[in-house]
């Protein structure tokens, strides 16, 4: 059942209603060409397969927002619950201009089969909202965010669907949220949402959790190939909190040199490496890692072909493609970012032998760092950094091994693995549940 609240008196922005793009460019259309691959593998009934191939519910929100100038805008967002068969919803809020309803739909698919690929009792949910941050104040940032909750905070709790942050959201975003939900609730609910700033019930370790889960998958795939990183170079598209920690825990644990980087105004390179704090700090100064000294320039899409050991693609989805496929020369693809790979592009990188590590298995560090937020914020008992780590690292590794051992039974690439794996365990537990 999909669930609206739409003002009669607003137009939709065309983007709504833009569901018959190419499959390449539209991300829940390439989720379920991977799920129904999957589900052939897997000989599932049609019955489980057609519920697992969409949201069990979701809500379409439209919010009046006072801005700075005095004037009313009107924005549009969304929240998709897409299978609870294993447990609560989770899954980040999006901010970005270019939001859709079917990215908002695949990133909650991926998010369902990534919660069970690492054995989490969750299920899997998104938001999102149409809205350019980088032109708003923190004012306005403040009011949109407290007025999404207002909105679907319905459909939010512990024990139903938990946020967390995602694209252009931050934890500032996440006080902001978990804020105004406890007002509407009359006590506080810290816990409902996850990705919050340590002094309201934030974890220690969830700031680098996605890339140090991604870290750990790049090392088990190294050993798995034979590939000593020691000194290899590597290539980041994406240069937001995950690639910018990406960068640095690359050098530190794996000894690599980080060689090129790029953010959505382009990309820097140099063969002899690039400096973490540098680059960092160059773009908080400047607002984009482009002009970095001693770099010259490569564009996002040259990036990818960059000659190097492993390629971290760490920003949108749908970058890898059949167009390009051919062209990508890395020997590992860590998946930092949602689906940044195509079902077309992921047989031919298999065909070409390089070792794909899928989002549902490289990204996972992030609501893996949440759920144990959200176990600490249950008893009131918080755990060190250290301690953070070294469960996700076992978490990973895990889930990992399964993983590549679930794609050499069935002799398929590692995603197909990953989704048999995690679509499996979902089937599994609709089954027992006598939703099929």
């Amino acid at each position: 059942m999909t669930e609206r609240t739409e003002s009669r008196e607003c137009t939709l922005p065309d983007m709504l209603m833009q569901t018959g793009t190419p499959s390449e460019r539209n991300p829940f259309v390439s989720a379920r060409k991977q799920l129904d691959e999957a589900a052939a593998i897997m000989q599932l009934d049609p019955a489980t397969h057609e519920l697992l191939r969409w949201p069990l519910r979701e809500l379409h929100v439209t919010m009046p927002v006072k801005m700075d100038n005095g004037c009313t805008k009107i924005f549009h967002g969304f929240r998709v619950q897409y299978n609870d068969a294993r447990g609560p919803n989770k899954g980040g809020i999006r901010f970005h201009p270019d939001e859709t309803i079917d990215t908002v739909r695949a990133l909650a698919a991926w998010m369902t089969w990534k919660t069970a690929v690492m054995d989490l009792p969750l299920g899997g949910g998104k938001g999102g909202v149409i809205c350019d941050t980088k032109s708003m104040s923190n004012g306005e940032l403040e009011r949109l965010s407290r007025a999404y909750i207002r909105q679907v905070g319905r459909m939010l709790g512990l024990e139903k669907d938990v946020p967390a942050p995602d694209l252009y959201t931050t934890p500032q975003i996440m006080a902001w949220m978990a804020d105004e939900y406890s007002f509407m609730q009359g006590n506080n609910e810290f816990g409902v949402i996850t990705g919050k700033p340590l002094p309201l019930g934030g974890s220690a370790g969830r700031g680098d959790a996605t890339a140090r889960g991604g870290i750990c998958c790049v090392r088990e795939a190294a050993g798995v190939a034979g590939l000593d990183l020691s000194g290899q170079r590597a290539a980041i598209q994406g240069y937001g909190n995950v690639g910018s920690h990406a960068h640095k825990l690359a050098a530190e644990l794996l000894g690599m040199r980080v060689v090129g980087v790029s953010d959505s105004k382009g990309g820097i390179y140099n063969p002899e490496g690039l400096d973490h704090a540098a680059v960092s700090a160059h773009k908080q100064a400047t607002g984009s890692v482009t002009g970095f000294p001693g770099a010259s320039a490569v564009s996002n899409e040259a990036l990818l072909e960059l000659d190097v050991a492993v390629l971290f693609p760490a920003a949108l989805e749908s970058v890898i493609t059949g167009l390009n496929a051919e062209n990508i020369k890395a020997k590992i693809v860590a998946e930092l970012a949602n689906g940044p790979t195509t079902p077309e592009a992921d047989s031919i990188l298999h065909g070409r032998g390089v070792m794909l590590i899928p989002d549902l298995l490289c990204n996972a560090g992030g609501v893996t760092v949440s759920y144990f937020e959200m176990v600490q914020n249950t008893y009131g008992y918080y755990w060190e950094e250290t301690e953070v780590q070294r469960r996700l690292e076992k978490k990973m590794k895990t889930a990992f091994r399964n993983v590549i051992d679930t794609s050499r039974r069935y002799s398929v690439h590692n995603r197909l693995g990953a989704y048999i794996v995690g679509a499996g365990r979902v089937a599994d537990a609709m089954k027992l549940r006598g939703w099929v």
